[in-house]
């Protein structure tokens, strides 16, 4: 017999959601131990909440959105699927001027802002994005969560893993963080941010430009990773990832034909505010990719150093 939830809802948006599209920001790879799809369209998610460690699973319906919860931190997860699935965020506003913005927005009505409130879990999966490839990143991230983090709540997808709380994070050994491919630099970043992760917490309740100072004041966390943060657990359609390797030169190739730097793209995306991280996301939704003129960049294994 199936396992009762601890907690459920049936929310009824009165607008269109793309569950997939929307919370694709928050999935790390196709192996996140935190994130999993399902062959039926439904969307499992892991969190360690201010309650507790939990399981939430979302299913689309005409016209809703069917959540379950197991776990303590439950209650916690299904009050907070509205912001979730964007329930505060508002693209009334957002005028697509460009031909391939405004196709996309046509293909992806359903698209919004998720707000999934887990400031410490957003930041140190951007951490631990930093200076390397993604598949480096997605590795690491796979093996910090199998190893240290604690089995899902419920009757979740095989494999599925909580982060570890902020304590277990000051604890790991220096060997654990090599054997998972984490540099020093990242591993220490992430150690001061956990000693302070109550605080970082707190930055949901502050305005933008409070929260990203704050974010800002651990060593190790710069502008790119703010906006990373602000993006996923606050919700913020306009927070743009400068210093990203990629994005300006993937935003000037989509938008007008030739690569940009961080200077350039913040140029071409001032009219849109305070919509730029959803132009970003619409871009990349649009499958456009830009030009190779050279072989890709070479990821470092720092577990061979």
């Amino acid at each position: 017999m199936p396992e009762e939830p601890t907690a459920q809802t049936s929310w009824q948006p009165g607008f269109a959601v793309d569950l997939a599209a929307t919370l694709a920001p928050l999935r790390r790879g196709g192996g996140d131990p935190t994130h999993r799809r399902t062959p039926d369209g439904a969307v499992w998610r892991t969190a360690r909440t201010p309650l507790g460690p939990a399981t939430l699973r979302l299913g689309q319906h005409p016209g809703e959105v069917r959540a379950q919860a197991w776990g303590p931190g439950a209650p916690w997860l299904i009050a907070g699927v509205p912001e979730l699935l964007g329930g505060a965020d508002d693209p009334a506003g957002f005028v697509p001027r460009h031909p391939l913005l405004r196709e996309a927005a046509r293909r992806w009505p359903g698209l919004r802002t998720p707000r999934c409130r887990l400031v410490f879990e957003m930041l140190v999966a951007a951490v631990l994005e930093q200076k390397v490839t993604g598949a480096e990143a997605r590795r690491s991230w796979r093996e910090l969560l199998h190893r240290f983090g604690a089995p899902a709540p419920g009757p979740a997808p095989a494999g599925m893993r909580v982060l570890p709380e902020p304590r277990a994070w000051r604890l790991l050994p220096s060997w654990e963080w090599h054997r998972a491919g984490v540099d020093a630099k990242r591993s220490t970043t992430i150690v001061t941010a956990a000693a302070v992760a109550g605080r970082l917490e707190q930055t949901l309740d502050l305005p933008a430009a409070a929260a990203a100072r704050r974010l800002g004041a651990v060593p190790g966390v710069g502008v790119w990773t703010v906006a990373e943060v602000l993006q996923r657990a606050h919700g913020d359609a306009d927070a743009v990832s400068v210093g990203n390797f990629h994005i300006p030169a993937l935003i000037g190739w989509a938008l007008v034909g030739h690569p940009l730097d961080d200077a350039g793209m913040l140029d071409l995306l001032a009219p849109y505010r305070p919509h730029r991280h959803r132009v970003v996301r619409l871009v990349e939704l649009s499958g456009f990719t830009k030009p190779r003129f050279g072989p890709r960049y070479a990821g470092r294994d720092y577990r061979a150093i």
